[in-house]
């Protein structure tokens, strides 16, 4: 059986991104989840199950098959499923699907450094500075790019719920948690991965974690 290593369910954005993905696949799988960045971290992060993937998170292991880097797992149980449930049919949209999905795996620092993840939290509403308005506004545009060519027939980007999806699901809690402004139509997509079934499911389980973090606690000061 699969055996996924995550971090904290309030904290850990790439850990939500390896869980959604292997609950895509269908397979079963046992979850472990360990507590980032405490005291301990330098030590656990070099124990057997991590240590393969210098202690990153998420580590999904086959066997002793070790896979980490969330869109490395999205390919991986793409592969292992037989590619009917993570990217669309469809080659161009496929296309356009595999580069959201790796522009949204390697961009967006400003948004993503100065509103680190909290699936706990609802803060003030953030005012973005020109940075991070200009990562909202490319986010958005990728978002109506794929909903007015492919995603007419569902809620999601690409219609069904697939490997986009994932990939976007933690900068969309961080629209949430920051309330951050929007155009309506992503509000709509927004409320529609928010209310997915495995995202009310990790954001409860987030809310029964003990651990806290207070650099990813406190309120956004950000510079005009």
């Amino acid at each position: 059986m699969l055996k996924l290593i995550i971090g904290n369910k309030a904290y850990s954005s790439w850990s939500l991104r390896g869980w959604l993905a292997v609950k895509q696949s269908g397979l079963p799988f046992e979850e472990v989840v360990v507590p980032l960045y405490d005291d301990a971290w330098a030590t656990r992060k070099q124990q057997n199950d991590l240590a393969p993937s210098a202690g990153k998170v998420p580590t999904l292991w086959n066997d002793q098959t070790p896979v980490w880097d969330s869109l490395a797992i999205i390919d991986y149980l793409n592969d292992l499923t037989g590619g009917t449930r993570f990217w669309p049919q469809d080659l161009a949209a496929r296309g356009m699907a595999r580069s959201m999905a790796a522009e949204m795996h390697a961009g967006f620092v400003s948004l993503r450094r100065a509103c680190p993840m909290n699936t706990r939290r609802i803060f003030d509403p953030v005012t973005p500075n020109e940075a991070i308005a200009a990562d909202l506004h490319r986010i958005q545009q990728l978002w109506a790019q794929a909903r007015a060519s492919y995603g007419s027939q569902g809620d999601f980007l690409f219609g069904r719920f697939g490997a986009a999806d994932i990939m976007f699901a933690p900068v969309v809690s961080r629209m949430v948690s920051y309330q951050l402004p929007l155009e309506r139509f992503a509000r709509h997509y927004v409320d529609a991965l928010m209310a997915h079934p495995w995202m009310q499911d990790w954001i409860a389980a987030a809310q029964d974690e003990d651990w806290v973090l207070d650099q990813y606690e406190q309120q956004p000061v950000l510079d005009a």
